[in-house]
């Protein structure tokens, strides 16, 4: 079953298939001149607020940027966080995988590995309650990341169901929540596989209380006793100074130094900024660049990169979505599933084993054994895919927002997907 929200009749996608149509019948007061300290680009940029229901005063806001070449006649991919309750915005457009991310000095420098460098116009959706248009002759594609594991697959499922003339070709989700007593336990192994704690903690968290257990209580408000020293025995020994998202990554240490981590990788030195996220946080607090993207700030007084606005049913968390991945399989929209493998808190582990599984279930056979793929001569992760329509690969190096610390090998994921093609198998 659908949550109820994904019911609520909303038109936001009549616009989205519009803009796929061309961008000219975008509403000319979305368009947006110039971002402050945005560099010159040549494709253009629309944001703005969307009423969905004029009852209750709901809107939707939305960042969209063209493809780089022809956007007319390229496809739209709609990108959605997770959280729930986390910005499309802030994280996916300004800390991932959209055309510029903020530096010092609140100036924006353009991302070479941005995802409308792939051909696509890409939609960057704030919150979503949808209804479909009639009608779309480009081809459309839903992508997130965590809990957008739950976002997507539902979001795809209702457009299926419905028998909406929308032109879904496939979905793609990376480190997702799909099954939650499968993704979370796998927490506790990848630490200790990664030294993270020790043979007596991961012993606890196996024999005494598993971290699905830490996880539910938790959100209910309920945490038992021996649970509860579980896992402050599981935190003493990480420390607070590993960001659990990428368990190689340095922390950022002060927004006031402005530390960032310097990665020596691939023979090659990649700077990977640690603490863009508060660089993103101080820039979308500007007032000129809320004005710029036309935003506007409801109930809150201080933009932020999660909010609890969203009254969100955390019951919802253990809804499992691989049955969907299944059904969508089965209705012939290509499905792939990724991983940054530098992420504990849904780790590889988990999302490759649910992914078999699902293959087994639904009776695809392997057409692609599991193998190396390779980005610049280097291997840039794993793959494996299942009847040409399901696939699973990892992203070697890369974090849970898999865009951020591994741009170019994401990019390259995203390109070879949209086109329907395998990664590539030799460097």
């Amino acid at each position: 079953m659908l949550p109820q929200s994904f019911t609520m009749i909303a038109t936001i996608f009549f616009v989205l298939a519009q803009t796929i149509v061309g961008v000219s019948s975008l509403p000319e007061s979305d368009k947006i001149s110039n971002l402050p300290g945005q560099p010159q680009v040549k494709f253009q940029q629309f944001s703005g607020h969307i009423t969905v229901d004029d009852q209750n005063q709901r809107a939707l806001f939305y960042y969209f940027t063209e493809a780089e070449e022809d956007p007319a006649s390229k496809p739209l991919v709609l990108w959605l966080n997770g959280g729930p309750g986390c910005s499309s915005i802030g994280v996916g457009a300004f800390g991932e995988h959209g055309p510029f991310r903020p530096s010092d000095n609140n100036v924006l420098e353009k991302n070479d590995y941005s995802w409308n460098k792939a051909r696509d116009n890409l939609v960057f959706l704030q919150r979503w309650f949808s209804k479909f248009p009639e009608y779309s002759n480009n081809d459309f594609f839903i992508t997130g990341e965590s809990y957008g594991g739950h976002y997507v697959p539902q979001l795809a499922q209702l457009i299926v169901q419905t028998k909406t003339n929308f032109n879904l070709k496939g979905i793609a989700i990376g480190n997702p929540l799909l099954e939650f007593n499968s993704d979370f336990n796998a927490r506790s192994e990848y630490f200790w596989a990664h030294g993270l704690i020790s043979d007596s903690t991961l012993e606890i968290l196996t024999t005494v209380c598993n971290y699905s257990s830490i996880r539910r209580q938790l959100q209910n408000g309920n945490l038992e006793v021996v649970c509860a020293k579980a896992n402050k025995q599981l935190y003493d020994e990480v420390s607070d100074y590993v960001d659990e998202y990428d368990v190689t990554l340095d922390v950022c240490l002060s927004s006031v130094n402005q530390q960032a981590y310097v990665l020596n990788q691939l023979q090659e030195t990649q700077k990977i900024d640690v603490c863009v996220g508060d660089k993103t946080t101080t820039y979308l607090n500007r007032k000129e660049v809320q004005e710029a993207l036309h935003a506007k700030l409801v109930g809150v007084t201080k933009w932020s990169t999660c909010s609890s606005v969203l009254h969100y049913d955390y019951r919802n968390l253990e809804i499992p979505t691989i049955p969907i991945l299944g059904s969508l399989a089965k209705s012939g929209i290509r499905v792939l599933v990724y991983s940054g493998d530098q992420d504990s808190v849904i780790p590889l582990t988990s999302s490759r084993y649910l992914v078999n599984g699902l293959a087994k279930e639904i009776g695809l056979e392997t057409t692609v054994a599991y193998r190396a793929w390779f980005e610049e001569k280097q291997v840039a992760g794993w793959t494996q895919t299942y009847g040409n329509i399901l696939s699973y690969a990892t992203i070697r190096g890369a974090s849970h927002e898999a865009p951020f610390t591994q741009p170019q090998r994401s990019l390259l994921l995203l390109k070879t997907f949209l086109q329907g093609k395998q990664l590539p198998s030799v460097k």
